[in-house]
C-alpha cells in the first residue's frame, strides 16, 4: 500500500495538468528504508512528448547524487498518461527499474468517466504489474 500526503498527491496531479498534453515526469523522495514519500521533485520530460516520458540523464544523474547526499531513495516515481488510462504501458514496464518504487501514474484523460484524472499506483517487478491501494492522509 502507497500512504501519501493529499499536499504531494495535489503536487503531483497540479505537475500533470500544467505539463498536459505532455506527459509529466518526476521523483517523491524519502528517507532511506523508510517507504514514506517526503520530497516532491517534479523533472523535466526530456522526451516533451504526449506519449512518452523520458527523464533527462543529466538530471536523473543530479538528482541521485542529491538523494545520496540526503541519504534518500526514490519512493515514488510517477509521470502522466495524456490520452488513456493511469495504468503502466509495456514501455513503462520496461524502463521501471527501481525494485522498491511506487510507480504512480496520473491519467489527466477521463477514461473511465469518474473525473478529470486518475491517480493509480503500482509496484513492478521483473515486468510483474501489481496495482496497489492508495491512502490519502494529511500528515504522516
Amino acid at each position: 500500500m502507497l500512504t501519501i500526503t493529499q499536499a504531494l498527491v495535489d503536487q503531483i496531479v497540479a505537475h500533470a495538468r500544467k505539463d498536459h498534453p505532455d506527459e509529466a515526469c518526476g521523483v517523491v523522495a524519502g528517507p532511506a528504508g523508510s517507504d514514506r514519500p517526503e520530497r516532491f521533485i517534479p523533472m523535466l520530460n526530456a522526451a516533451m512528448s504526449p506519449t512518452f516520458y523520458e527523464f533527462d540523464s543529466g538530471d536523473l544523474l543530479k538528482l541521485y547524487r542529491d538523494m545520496d547526499d540526503r541519504d534518500e531513495e526514490p519512493v515514488i516515481v510517477y509521470h502522466s498518461h495524456t490520452a488513456t488510462e493511469a495504468y503502466p504501458s509495456r514501455t513503462d514496464i520496461s524502463y521501471a527499474n527501481e525494485p522498491d518504487a511506487h510507480y504512480v501514474l496520473v491519467s489527466t484523460a477521463d477514461t473511465d468517466g469518474l473525473g478529470e484524472f486518475q491517480f493509480r499506483s503500482f509496484r513492478i517487478l521483473e515486468g510483474e504489474v501489481t496495482e496497489e491501494e492508495v491512502k490519502i492522509v494529511e500528515s504522516y
